[in-house]
């Protein structure tokens, strides 16, 4: 049991001075918004005043720490838990009494006066700028609703008030800049005000056609009437209109119109949008890190709502039953009740987030639900912590040691000086004389020279430490912004250090948490290759915006009459008034232009030639065979996806809108190919291929999504081709694209040689880090169609187990498919990042990534920044709904099956009974004790026992329940540990942030996270070092951060170098600055044995009044500028060498004891031998005695030049700036003795007028500093020696290399190279070992919630699960199929090739040859061209 003191000093430490001025509101109950609509009386109490609880936040967001008023008691308080401060307090508080004074008590004051205020300085400047970013932000405009009939009764709490406006100059504020249209996004939560120019934040008025003079805008057409006269700007339009105001006057029920590109000022409901199935798109990369959009629509009782007028009317009021405000950016439950008593369900689906960026869409009307602190990206968001490095954090028990001492110390005195009083007053000692009054007598003195004693030994706690760690950590900072090294040179972007207190934190981290998004990746991709029949395309990369597709053929009538393709969703009107413009026709748009986030087209002349012998090819041949799989491959491609066609108003060419990068980079492949998706037009989807009959476009018939979820891990659509009536109309097809293993294991049997050819081809792709998806297709008969699609209906529409019906009918007809091929993209990563996690994780450091992403694009992206290795095994941990296996349960399993002499099965804490599992959560089929699943039976030998090391892949569902309560955190943190790495996916920002907190505080190790979106703040505000992205994309998460860098990659140098030199730099100098000050203490303490314990000082005032400040300040100061550990080039070369700083070996208390009891042991060197060497009848040659004096002032010099050269002992560089620091202290004290020397008492009060004469005379003078300081270094000089010859680390040996051969390759010394290097001997035989990169792909992943085990082959594919988008077509279908029944179409018999070559483009062969042909003309082979396999006479044709 911990002691009570060691409890109170814990709470001490932990106190937080943010919870007395943090005032975070509680989310308060559900809400009703009342829209237009009256307060019910219950809102109100007895007193006619609005009832707490119904009072809204304001849409005000501070970010800031202080305001005018709470800026000095905060500022003292955080700068008051040192204890030293406290310290230096008391003891200039004692100094203003009289009896204690030693010098001014204003003299003794000013240090830490000067000490406070450079910190609040610095605090206060790094608020400012806060302040400046938050009021940019607040003070952005929107579009509010007003006039008419409307009026919004809604109770709203105050603004605060931050005076900032005070604080920034009056010509700053009369700034005519506007800020940009990205500021309002980049400053959402965190923009570094550095970057953007923000001071007085001027209004600005949002660009848009729409809006007029006054910023008024009238949206319904009719002229505009004003109060005072037509157009008269100072009276208020009595008719509705839309009205700019700034976002803090933003309240809860207003109805607000966003326009296209603008930021979301509030977390607003959909009442209608500029498109014409009120959808809407976002960017939600602030909140999830995903820069893909997001499809959002209207709530369908509210899309009439569609102009100012008819928002403002009375007869449409209406109000919105809302959830409490919650966290979770993933669900909303709330109810719109119109005026009629209708109630309509509103989900998350229905609700733009403050944070997200509409984009693609000309205008949004919506409702506000929630404001300011009740906003999502507010509540994931934390308060702006006060952060304090570990090394400050490890001086307070240091400092502690030393109050101790210093207590005893006075103590020692007070007794010593009582008792020796109380025996001499009596026996007459003239000392004592007159010590008989009140306040001067034998038996108060002892308390007095207590007290006095803590005066006269305070510098044993040395507040000029505290000032030179300010000061060099200033530098340190300054230091990293000079780096050339991690400048982005396409940018000029630096590096910049925002908390300068940190930089000593950056060579301890231990954990390093990291978002994907825009951190590790570009989220941008490129389509490299394919494999097609067994034949590999690896094309080239074009990195034109736009190219041109295949032969255009001029739009006949049928092609403009009935292909009417919708394509507003992504190409939208710019507002209601603008919507009959006219709008570019995708059917004939003659190029292709890339996708956003699409780096690049893709060609292959390889393919172009098989194409075009294809399409001459005769029938039946083996070019013939391969252009039908070419023909299918690229039409899967080109159907199978929910992307929209868009015409680029400039350019005129097409350009496809996706979900996802991923799913845009397939479109367009095959688009550049030739088989271009030219639109669809609600269920009917149109397609240019190059084998199309006089070159008309393909028009089929979309009748079902199947669509892709994580579990399924595949998409499938069913499709019927449309023709003219021809013996080609009617046929229905399956087409499907998914996992590698998922695809292969529903093939039809004959396939196993093609099927083996396709997975070397997918182990190829996933062993250079690409992301890989496998394509397959069935002809489904019509028959087998109509019975399987009343199944599916039923069950869409099935009350119970809905979800898992789906999916048991889908799987139904996902069966014996064709294998066509399978695809490989690129995600672009950021440049050097897999070299710089790799070098990370060789340096010590473990590598978590905290993502938005789904489960597999997370564990791809893991394997290509070479987190995952080649040999690892990865271990899954899902969440699920009702009926799955528990999160604790597959921990538990896992735990049991990967790690059983780990010791966690023993732990007490470890274990599963009733109370363990969260009552959703259902324990069916689990009994309540440890079993072994027995996975490894399903699945075959090896897995899980490669001979990599394991990583941790967990979903936000599973967090939610392993971060629920201690007992899953402490498993979950168990598990944790056995793993290299660590992947959590699908997190909201919160979930990073208990991540984060939950290895900080579990662990007690030093983290740092890194990010660069609104989404990562909450994140990089728990770790101990927070590091922002601020390259070209974006800076919103640098304001909240610690450290701003320009790319990833530069992480590596930061920690590498920076931190471990600050590190090292930084221990070093406070050991030694502890070191100096326990000399000059140590000295006066033994003189106390000579002067009766009365704690008198040895030597005169002043060389003790200096000692800080000029005799041995410098070389501490040089210490910590300018020493190196090693050159920079050796620590990039070999990471290995950060296990020393990050294993805290330059900084601790047992090194602090070290440096003490060696400096209390010089002490005594010093003292005692000059004062025998002074008692001696020879010391002086005119036979006088030796004054105090004269050989104090021996003592001075000697101890200055013992300390001075002590501290340039322990540097390890010795450049010209160290010999100067180490020199100038020496140069400073000797020059000074001569001087005041030489003072007559005339002139200044003094007690060594005349040592000039004695001492430089003096031999004893000359010898015995020569003595003492030898005698001091000695020790320190053979212990470095013989460590340095007999136990060298790997920084001795690397030192000695270096300093042997300063153009040696260090990079050669890898992996415990340097371990056959004998010092002083040269280097021993020895071989190196080369740094390994380990392979990617290819891990075994166990999924602990299935108890599946597979090789991973690189299987990728995003979407959005149940995203609108999907949720949209699939209403399309069934309400289709509801309205007219599927019709059977005539010749069901046929079998269509609907995707088969035309005949017109195939020469026909001999009639003998015709006669021996397969008589239904085969498309495509179960197995490839060469290969001998069954036919299917079902032919994707």
């Amino acid at each position: 049991m911990p002691s009570k003191l060691s409890v109170w000093y814990n709470k001490l430490v932990d106190f937080n001075v943010e919870t007395l001025f943090a005032k975070r509101k509680v989310p308060g109950p559900p809400r009703t918004v009342f829209v237009n609509e009256p307060l019910p009386t219950d809102f109100y109490d007895h007193k006619h005043r609005i009832k707490k609880d119904h009072v809204f936040s304001s849409n005000q967001v501070i970010t800031s720490k202080y305001t005018v008023i709470t800026f000095l008691p905060r500022n003292l308080l955080e700068q008051f838990r040192r204890v030293a401060n406290v310290f230096f307090l008391a003891i200039a508080i004692l100094q203003f009494f009289s009896i204690f004074s030693t010098v001014s008590p204003g003299l003794v004051i000013l240090p830490l006066i000067i000490v406070l205020t450079i910190t609040a300085l610095k605090d206060g400047y790094e608020d400012i700028k806060r302040h400046q970013s938050d009021r940019a932000v607040n003070y952005s405009q929107v579009r509010i609703l007003r006039g008419g009939d409307f009026n919004n009764e809604n109770p709203m709490a105050g603004k605060s008030k931050t005076f900032v406006r005070a604080m920034v100059p009056k010509f700053k504020r009369s700034s005519k800049r506007k800020p940009t249209a990205g500021d309002i996004e980049n400053l959402q939560h965190g923009a570094p005000p550095e970057g953007i120019h923000t001071e007085g934040a001027p209004l600005r008025q949002l660009p848009t056609a729409a809006t007029e003079e006054y910023g008024i805008e009238h949206d319904d057409g009719e002229p505009v009437e004003e109060v005072g006269g037509l157009f008269h700007h100072r009276g208020a339009s009595k008719k509705p209109h839309w009205k700019m105001t700034i976002w803090e006057d933003l309240r809860v029920g207003d109805m607000v119109k966003i326009m296209d590109d603008e930021p979301l000022p509030a977390d607003i409901l959909i009442c209608a949008t500029s498109e014409e199935e009120n959808v809407a798109y976002v960017e939600t990369k602030n909140l999830d890190g995903e820069t893909n959009l997001k499809s959002r629509s209207a709530c369908t009782a509210l899309t009439h709502l569609n102009t100012a007028r008819a928002c403002a009317a009375k007869q449409n009021a209406f109000r919105v039953d809302c959830d409490r405000p919650d966290t979770n950016l993933y669900k909303l439950n709330a109810a719109v009740i119109t005026s009629d008593g209708h109630k309509t369900a509103v989900d998350s689906n229905m609700v733009l987030l403050r944070g997200t960026v509409l984009r693609n869409t000309g205008w949004v009307i919506g409702v506000v639900l929630y404001t300011g602190e009740d906003t999502k990206i507010v509540m994931n968001s934390g308060a702006t912590p006060s952060k304090r490095s570990r090394v400050e954090r490890q001086m307070n028990p240091q400092v502690f040691i030393n109050l101790l001492l210093l207590a005893a110390m006075g103590v020692a005195c007070g007794i010593a000086d009582a008792l020796l009083e109380q025996h001499y007053y009596p026996l007459g000692a003239p000392w004592l004389y007159g010590d008989n009054q009140s306040d001067n007598n034998p038996r108060i003195n002892g308390l007095i020279t207590f007290i006095y004693a803590l005066i006269t030994f305070q510098n044993i706690i040395p507040i000029s430490l505290y000032i030179s760690i300010e000061g060099v950590r200033t530098c340190q900072a300054l230091f990293i912004y000079f780096d050339k090294e991690i400048v982005y040179e396409k940018t000029g972007q630096a590096t910049l250090a925002r908390s300068w207190n940190l930089s000593d934190d950056l060579g301890q981290i231990e954990y390093v948490f990291s978002d994907k998004t825009g951190t590790l990746t570009q989220n941008a991709m490129v389509f490299r290759q394919c494999t097609i029949a067994g034949r590999v395309y690896k094309g080239d990369e074009v990195h034109s915006d736009i190219t041109r597709v295949g032969a255009i053929a001029e739009a006949d009538e049928e092609n403009s009459a009935d292909s009417k393709v919708d394509v507003r969703a992504s190409t939208p009107k710019r507002s209601s008034a603008s919507s009959s413009t006219e709008v570019a026709n995708p059917l004939t748009a003659p190029t292709v232009k890339k996708a956003e986030h699409v780096l690049a087209h893709f060609a292959d002349s390889g393919l172009a030639a098989d194409i075009a012998a294809a399409r001459q090819a005769v029938s039946g041949s083996a070019e013939d065979q391969h252009g039908r799989m070419l023909n299918g491959f690229w039409t899967v491609l080109a159907l199978c996806h929910t992307a929209l066609v868009s015409v680029d108003p400039h350019s005129g060419a097409i350009q496809y809108k996706a979900q996802s990068p991923d799913e845009a980079a397939l479109v367009q492949a095959a688009a550049d190919v030739g088989f271009v998706f030219r639109g669809r037009d609600r269920e009917v989807l149109t397609l240019q291929t190059p084998f199309a009959h006089d070159d008309k476009y393909e028009r089929y018939e979309l009748l079902n999504i199947l669509d892709f979820t994580s579990a399924r891990k595949r998409m499938s659509v069913i499709i019927r081709k449309l023709g003219d009536h021809d013996e080609h109309d009617g046929q229905l097809y399956l087409l499907s694209k998914g996992a590698d293993n998922v695809i292969m294991e529903r093939l039809r049997p004959g396939q196993e040689a093609f099927m083996r050819e396709t997975e070397d081809h997918l182990m190829e792709f996933a062993s250079e880090g690409l992301r890989t998806l496998t394509l397959a297709y069935k002809a489904v008969p019509e028959a087998q169609y109509e019975a399987w699609a009343k199944r599916y209906h039923e069950a869409t529409i099935s009350l119970e187990d809905r979800e898992e019906q789906i999916e048991a009918v889908s799987d139904e007809i996902e069966h014996d498919l064709s294998l066509l091929g399978a695809t490989a993209i690129e995600d672009r990563l950021q440049d050097g990042v897999p070299e710089t996690i790799a070098d990370l994780k060789e340096a010590g450091i473990k590598i978590w990534v905290l993502t938005g992403d789904k489960l597999e694009t997370a564990i791809a992206i893991g394997h290509s920044t070479n987190l995952i290795g080649r040999e690892d095994n990865i271990v899954i941990i899902r969440g699920g709904g009702e009926g799955s296996t528990p999160v604790y349960v597959q921990m538990l399993n896992a735990v049991e099956q990967f790690f059983p002499d780990s010791g966690i099965l023993q732990d007490e804490a470890v274990g599963l009974d009733e109370n363990t599992l969260p009552p959703s959560q259902s324990t069916r089929g689990y009994p309540l004790h440890r079993v072994n699943t027995g996975a490894s039976s399903l699945v075959g030998h090896n897995n899980g026992d490669r001979p990599g090391g394991f990583v941790l892949v967990i979903d936000g569902a599973a967090l939610t329940y392993a971060l629920s309560d201690e007992k899953h955190k402490h498993l979950l943190l168990k598990l944790a540990m056995q793993c290299e790495g660590v992947i959590c996916c699908r997190v909201s920002p919160l979930q990073k942030a208990l991540v984060v907190t939950l290895v900080k505080e579990g662990v007690g190790a030093m983290t740092l996270a890194i990010g660069d979106g609104a989404n990562d703040v909450s994140m990089i505000q728990a770790a101990d070092v927070g590091v922002g992205i601020s390259g070209e994309e974006g800076l919103q998460a640098v304001n909240s951060s610690d450290y701003a860098i320009a790319q990833f990659r530069f992480l590596k140098r930061l920690l590498l170098v920076h931190g471990h030199w600050s590190y090292a730099r930084n221990g070093n100098m406070i050991v030694n600055f502890f070191y100096k000050n326990m000399v000059c203490i140590g000295v006066l303490w033994w003189f106390q044995i000579y002067c009766a314990w009365s704690s008198q000082y040895v030597f005169d005032y002043t060389y003790l009044l200096f000692w800080n400040t000029f005799w041995t300040i410098a070389p501490v100061i040089g210490i910590g500028l300018f020493d190196r550990i090693v050159d920079d080039h050796v620590l990039m070369a070999m990471p290995e060498l950060y296990k020393h700083s990050m294993n805290h070996e330059y900084f601790g208390t047992k090194l602090f004891l070290v440096y003490v009891l060696e400096a209390v042991a010089q002490s005594a060197v010093i003292f005692f031998l000059i004062l025998y060497s002074y008692m001696s009848t020879s010391a002086r040659s005119d036979g006088f005695d030796v004054a105090q004096y004269e050989f104090s002032t021996s003592i001075a010099i000697s101890a200055v030049m013992a300390a001075n050269l002590f501290n340039g002992l322990n540097t390890h560089v010795w450049t010209g700036w160290i010999f100067f620091a180490v020199a100038l202290g020496i140069v400073l004290v000797w020059a000074f003795t001569a001087v005041y020397a030489a003072l007559a008492p005339s002139l200044i009060t003094t007690f060594i007028y005349g040592n000039d004469h004695y001492l430089f005379l003096s031999p004893n003078f000359w010898f015995t500093i020569l003595l003492v300081t030898v005698l001091s270094l000695v020790p320190r000089y053979i212990a470095k020696a013989w460590k340095l010859a007999f136990a060298p680390n790997d920084l001795d040996r690397a030192r000695w290399l270096h300093k042997l051969d300063p153009s040696h390759d260090f990079t050669q010394d890898r992996h415990g190279g340097l371990a056959g290097i004998s010092v002083g001997g040269g280097r021993k035989s020895r071989s190196l070992k080369r740094a390994h990169r380990p392979s990617l792909f290819h891990a075994s992943r166990t999924d602990m919630s299935t108890g599946m085990r597979s090789v991973n082959r690189g299987f990728d594919f995003a979407t959005e699960e149940n995203g609108v988008a999907m949720q949209r077509i699939q209403s399309h279908l069934s309400e289709r199929h509801q309205a007219a029944p599927t019709k059977r179409r005539r010749n069901p018999s046929t079998l269509m090739q609907a995707f088969s070559i035309r005949r017109t483009l195939r020469r026909k062969k001999h009639d003998s040859q015709s006669s021996s042909s397969h008589p239904h003309d085969e498309l495509i082979p179960a197995s490839p061209p060469h290969s001998p396999g069954h036919y299917d006479d079902r032919r994707l044709s």
